[in-house]
């Protein structure tokens, strides 16, 4: 019996002999189409191929692609496990021809793998047409014979695919496989259609048009392929089942359910057993992709997804982490043929650990509510919509959960009541929010997020992406339409711009749709929505539109480096300062990084050599940066350092990076640094290339900052700093190393010379003094001297009062700009005299304020020197009156 990685292999080998490229899966989340939340089909990673956006080095190529449909209007998440073929996640294999090969070499080649190489009967098949595609009709017949009874022509969209309202478009042809007159169910077309007989197994699309605006057709210049076959639906078929679930793949994910709950795979647990495999795939494959569980968007269908698996787990009589406990059934099962499923398997395991272990009490509590409710009802009324909205906002038990327990008791939800208590608190939350003294356009913002959710950020794993513009917003209103020159802000439904927070400064970039370009020169949040703020540059942009929105990638590079560089520095400085420094604050753009945090006192060079030293140590580890999502209890359990002020909600991203030596305690004791940060970061360490301090200063009592760089600016820096040497040894013509010593020397020969220059002026300027006058029977000194400081006047004074003996000294030093001013009185005098008040006088005199000092000595500044004279008059006059 060929298993499922044996047909996948045959389908795309047999492919890549008739010369189709083998290309890989693409992720889960599409980046080229807005309106989906999930790739659910083979076709999705070539889109803008088959549209002319794109083009390939290949023109046929050949895929078996992961999908999930269990969001948005492509949703079969109610009916997996009830049914034999529906799935979250399922693989489809598929083959393309972009312009090349069309409807005959399509259908042949279908023809041959599923007749030769798969081994079908072909008395067993039949195909549909659309109704009026008689060339596919006429190539059946001649490829496989098929008579007319056994090419159906369909009327219906079910065999007339379609892109969009617009644009590529054509017929299909389906191959239907007959399971025998013992199952019930009519050929399609017929009033029986819906019943097991017929399967469809393979749809073949011919893109032949291109549909206008107008409802007009032309034949498109380069007629395309896109086919699509379920592997689990052949594998079914093939290996003899009825059952997709009963295929090996599947089952062997069952058995390891059943194994682990110690359950008969096909007793009561049965239906538990089969929602277990089913969501374990989609759930594992949704997280190494890079979606992690949240509340809103993408992350919320994984939660959702992950609680039903539970709920299930927990029916089945599993009591602790089941999922979890199965991954490595899973990737034994899938790892080869999808690589990153077995490179993100501790990933994927912690993470629907952390998931199941929260939501099991949940689950536990929310099922005692509700039997209660039920308790109180009559026998099969349904649960009113006040009831399971209490459970909901209460209890933290979702409507779908609710929904989904009371689908096995054959009850139902009162919807409606349900969503009248959402809409009454939604009404108070907005009340709330527009008094809660956010910005003045903050109505505006509660108003979006209501309307359309929260915008869903995809920046931790790509800087581009396809969007849908769902407002343009200037001056709190919304407005119709920004053209060239307008400055709005641009809200879409997803986006790769992360918006500031935690120090993060904003993402810039472009924001290009069908009629317009527009530059992002910000990205801001308010209300859960992502406010793009940009100008329109060319063109014009409408709400409705598809947009390409491209983050200005050196830009966001820079910024991530230095985003993880503050990471480890926080670290480092805890290692070298002690565990009393945390966070107070940072700042992390483009050309730099600040991290504020508490301590007392400068660091000294030493200090900032190691803190720097160890910085890059771990940089040169380029050790892998990872990512997990907790609660905050658990996070700050392992050692998580956190954002001081920052608001932290239910779940926080725990960043960790780097290695110990051993150094470590607790549970993560070899992480060099364990952070809750929403933020974005290097891959690898490595990535940041070098980290250089540039010194660290006060900022408030307590609290130090260190600035750095890191990359090309710590690069260029270090190069300047080289240049900067390199002149200076060329000026002392020396070494670099001698360069200190001959500064240090010159430095002491200024001060040197300095004091003799001094020495020389004072000298000058008492020999050039005029002699004592009399006056009042005192000796009195009044001069103004130049070419002297203010400082210089003092020892002046002292030996002129030396050579006196007995007298007063009044000096006026003409700087050139402001005058100053000294006095003094030797000490015989002072009952006489006051130099504190001759030195006013004078002060006065030359229009300046104060001075002060001792009776013997006093100092003070005026602002006129012209008035010099009338300064020394002053003192004059005082002495006189002594």
């Amino acid at each position: 019996m060929a298993s499922l990685n044996d047909i996948r292999s045959t389908f795309t080998g047999y492919f890549a002999r008739q010369g189709h490229a083998v290309v890989d899966s693409s992720p889960l989340v599409p980046r080229n189409d807005p309106t989906m939340m999930f790739t659910n089909s083979g076709m999705v990673q070539f889109k803008n191929v088959f549209t002319g956006v794109e083009t390939r080095p290949y023109d046929r190529a050949t895929t078996s692609q992961k999908c999930v449909r269990a969001g948005g209007k492509h949703n079969d998440l109610d009916n997996v496990g009830y049914t034999a073929r529906h799935h979250t996640f399922f693989e489809m294999l598929g083959n393309f021809s972009f312009g090349d090969y069309f409807k005959d070499d399509a259908i042949a080649f279908a023809w041959e793998l599923i007749t030769r190489d798969f081994g079908i009967d072909p008395s067993r098949l039949l195909a549909t047409v659309y109704h009026t595609d008689d060339e596919a009709a006429a190539i059946w017949k001649k490829v496989a014979g098929f008579p007319d009874d056994r090419i159906i022509r369909i009327p219906t969209d079910d065999n007339f695919w379609r892109m969009g309202p617009t644009g590529p478009c054509g017929p299909c042809t389906e191959i239907f496989y007959d399971h025998g007159d013992h199952i019930p169910g009519g050929p399609p077309g017929s009033p029986d259609e819906d019943g097991d007989r017929f399967i469809e197994i393979w749809n073949l699309v011919f893109m032949q048009y291109e549909q206008h605006a107008d409802g007009t057709r032309q034949d498109l210049e380069k007629q395309s392929i896109d086919t699509g076959m379920g592997l689990e639906r052949i594998g079914a078929l093939l290996q003899g089942k009825h059952d997709n679930y009963d295929t090996d793949l599947m089952r062997a994910l069952i058995l390891a359910s059943a194994e682990a709950t110690g359950t008969d795979p096909d007793g009561p647990a049965k239906m538990h057993h089969r929602v277990i495999a089913d969501h374990l795939r989609s759930t594992s494959f949704l997280i190494a992709d890079g979606v992690l569980p949240s509340n809103e968007g993408r992350g919320y269908v994984l939660r959702r997804i992950i609680r039903r698996a539970v709920r299930h787990a927990h029916q089945a009589g599993a009591r602790d982490a089941l999922l979890a406990k199965l991954v490595p059934a899973l990737v034994r099962q899938m790892g080869n043929a999808y690589p990153e499923l077995s490179r993100a398997q501790p990933m994927v395991t912690e993470t629907l650990r952390g998931e199941e272990d929260r939501f099991r009490k949940t689950l536990e509590r929310g099922l005692r509510l509700l039997d209660d409710e039920l308790g109180n009802l009559p026998d099969g009324a349904p649960l009113p919509g006040d009831a399971a909205f209490k459970l909901y906002d209460t209890h933290g038990f979702p409507l779908d959960l609710t929904q989904d327990a009371l689908r096995e008791r054959g009850r139902a939800v009162d919807v409606e009541g349900f969503d009248a208590a959402m809409e009454e608190q939604r009404t108070r939350a907005r009340a709330a929010w527009a008094g809660s003294g956010e910005t003045a356009d903050a109505a505006i913002w509660f108003d979006l997020a209501q309307e359309n959710g929260p915008t869903e950020f995809l920046g931790y794993d790509t800087e581009t992406l396809e969007g849908q513009v769902l407002a343009l917003v200037r001056d709190g209103a919304r407005i119709d339409r920004a053209a060239a020159g307008d400055t709005v802000a641009i809200v879409v439904n997803q986006t790769p711009f992360y918006a500031e927070a935690g120090g993060q400064v904003g993402d810039t970039g472009t924001i290009r749709t069908s009629t317009g370009t527009a530059r992002v020169t910000d990205t801001r949040r308010s209300a859960g929505v992502v406010m793009h703020l940009a100008e329109v540059v060319d063109g014009a942009l409408q709400p409705g539109q598809s947009a390409d929105l491209e983050v200005d990638h050196d830009r966001r590079s820079r910024i991530r480096a230095n985003h993880s560089a503050t990471h480890l520095l926080n670290e480092a400085l805890r290692n070298a300062l002690g565990d009393h420094v945390a966070q107070r604050g940072s700042l992390n753009a483009p050309d730099r990084l600040r991290f504020d945090f508490s301590h007392e006192g400068a660091l000294s060079a030493d200090q900032l050599a190691t803190v720097e030293a160890e910085v890059n140590a771990l940089i040169r580890q380029n050790d892998s940066v990872t990512t997990r999502i907790m609660s905050p209890d658990e996070a700050r359990a392992l050692g998580a350092q956190a954002l001081f002020g920052e608001k932290y909600g239910d779940e926080v991203r725990v960043v960790s990076m780097g290695k110990r030596d051993g150094s470590g305690k607790g549970t993560d004791a070899r992480t060099y640094s364990l952070e809750l940060c929403g933020g974005t970061h290097v891959g690898q360490l490595g990535q940041i290339g070098t980290f250089v301090t540039l010194g660290d200063s006060a900022i408030s009592a307590g609290v130090r900052r260190v600035e750095g760089l890191t990359g090309q600016a710590a690069h260029d820096y270090l190069r300047a700093q080289d240049h900067r040497m390199a002149a200076l040894s060329n000026l002392f013509k020396t070494g670099p190393d001698e360069v200190a010593d001959r500064v240090r020397g010159l430095l002491d020969e200024r001060r040197r010379l300095q004091a003799e220059i001094a020495q020389l002026k004072r000298d000058a300027a008492m020999a050039s003094g005029g002699d004592a006058q009399d006056i009042n029977g005192m000796q009195a000194v009044l001069q103004t001297v130049a070419g002297v400081s203010g400082k210089e006047l003092g020892p002046m004074i002292d030996a002129m009062k030396d050579r006196l003996g007995s007298g007063v000294v009044a000096l006026i030093a003409d700087t050139g700009a402001k005058p100053a001013v000294a006095v003094g009185v030797t000490s015989d005098l002072t009952d006489r005299l006051s130099a504190v008040d001759l030195v006013k006088a004078a002060v006065d005199a030359l229009g300046g304020r104060g001075g002060g000092g001792r009776p013997e000595m006093a100092q003070g500044g005026g602002a006129d020197a012209s008035k010099a004279g009338e300064a020394l008059d002053a003192v004059r006059a005082l002495i006189a009156a002594a």
